[in-house]
């Protein structure tokens, strides 16, 4: 626990560095770009750092399996930490981006307790009584500062490999980190396709369809592609890597798992999200597709009826939750969440990989799937 807090410290250092050093040359543009400054450190001020540790102990794994475990316990002498810090602050940057995308994308109001990027610019320009459309004004600021953050990863993501003396390392990691950012965006439209498109699939596709959302949208990008690229960097032998991936990869899909139900159910206090915000926003998860399966018409037709509705009531929202869990679709979920995190740790079991990471890793796996927001 103390080297995961102390990762995390770390990570939290370089972001607040490197914003620093990007607000010193945006006021040498204008003084009024300091509000895309001010979203950026508001945004990386929350979140539980998941991506960085993934990415750290992907590393670690490899490291650690070709020198003595307690000669990594130092981080401070490693000569390569500097350029692990980085790879991981730039998967928390590129997360940012990919949040201030995905809440204009969802017409979300809130991120981790705060308005949503595109609602605090709409916010901004009404308080300011500016002229124009300021949902319009809120939506492009927003989409400009995704896209700022985009390449603020890219240029994270480079300064930490220019450190790496192996340059097959680094140039097997930037591929890697090229392949997510190109997963991840197809994910993204893939997901919002099924909110619009559902109907002309076939109803056995709908649950399929909804699978490979996950997979894309989230679980390569969340865990497999973070843990893949500490290990790339590090420069991980090709059964290192498979066996990251193995463990990555369900282990993301239960992580998305626990994140659908959580859209459904979790309590907004916690979560920071208004309750039952997935289904304001029309998502077409695993957890609608089983609990359309397992229900009779007149349900399925209810949920079809009212789901995606934005203007859905209080009442609305428990009747729908209410039929979800009575089709059994959540506990069906959670075996299927179980179930994956066992394939995940059973991948590393017996793995090229240090023993400390293996442990650490089935410690997140545990942490990440049943979490409460």
């Amino acid at each position: 626990m103390p080297e995961r807090l102390r990762l995390v410290d770390l990570v939290n250092a370089r972001l607040d560095e490197f914003l620093t050093a990007r607000a010193n040359h945006l006021s040498t543009v204008a003084d009024e770009l300091d509000v895309f400054i001010e979203a950026s450190r508001d945004l990386l001020s929350g979140g539980k750092r998941f991506r960085a540790l993934f990415a750290y102990w992907g590393w670690h794994s490899v490291a650690g399996a070709v020198r003595p475990d307690d000669l990594l316990a130092d981080l401070d002498e490693h000569p390569e930490l500097d350029a692990v810090v980085s790879l991981a602050a730039a998967l928390e940057i590129f997360h940012a981006a990919a949040l201030v995308h995905d809440d204009i994308m969802d017409r979300s109001d809130t991120r981790r307790g705060m308005a949503s990027a595109h609602r605090r610019f709409e916010a901004d320009h009404v308080a300011r009584e500016w002229v124009g459309s300021a949902p319009s004004y809120g939506m492009s600021s927003a989409l400009l500062l995704g896209d700022l953050l985009l390449g603020w990863s890219d240029e994270l993501l480079a300064e930490g490999l220019s450190a790496v003396a192996d340059r097959s390392a680094t140039r097997r990691a930037r591929s890697e980190f090229h392949l997510m950012r190109t997963e991840v965006t197809a994910g993204q439209y893939l997901d919002i396709l099924e909110e619009v498109a559902w109907r002309s699939a076939a109803e056995d596709e709908l649950l399929p369809r909804a699978h490979r959302v996950v997979v894309y949208k989230s679980a390569k990008y969340s865990i497999e592609a973070p843990l893949a690229l500490g290990g790339l960097m590090a420069g991980g032998t090709a059964e290192q890597v498979s066996a990251l991936r193995a463990f990555g990869l369900p282990l993301g899909v239960a992580f998305q798992l626990r994140d659908d139900l959580l859209g459904v159910f979790g309590d907004p206090v916690v979560t920071g999200k208004p309750a039952g915000d997935d289904l304001r926003e029309g998502k077409r998860t695993v957890l609608i597709a089983l609990a359309r399966r397992a229900l009779p018409g007149s349900a399925v037709r209810l949920i079809d009826e009212l789901l995606g509705d934005p203007e859905l009531t209080d009442h609305q929202i428990s009747t729908l939750q209410a039929t979800i869990r009575d089709s059994g679709a959540v506990d069906t979920v959670e075996q299927m969440i179980s179930r994956s995190v066992r394939e995940a740790v059973a991948a590393i079991e017996s793995a090229p990989l240090s023993r400390s990471a293996r442990s650490e890793l089935v410690g997140l796996s545990q942490l990440v799937t049943r979490r409460a927001h």
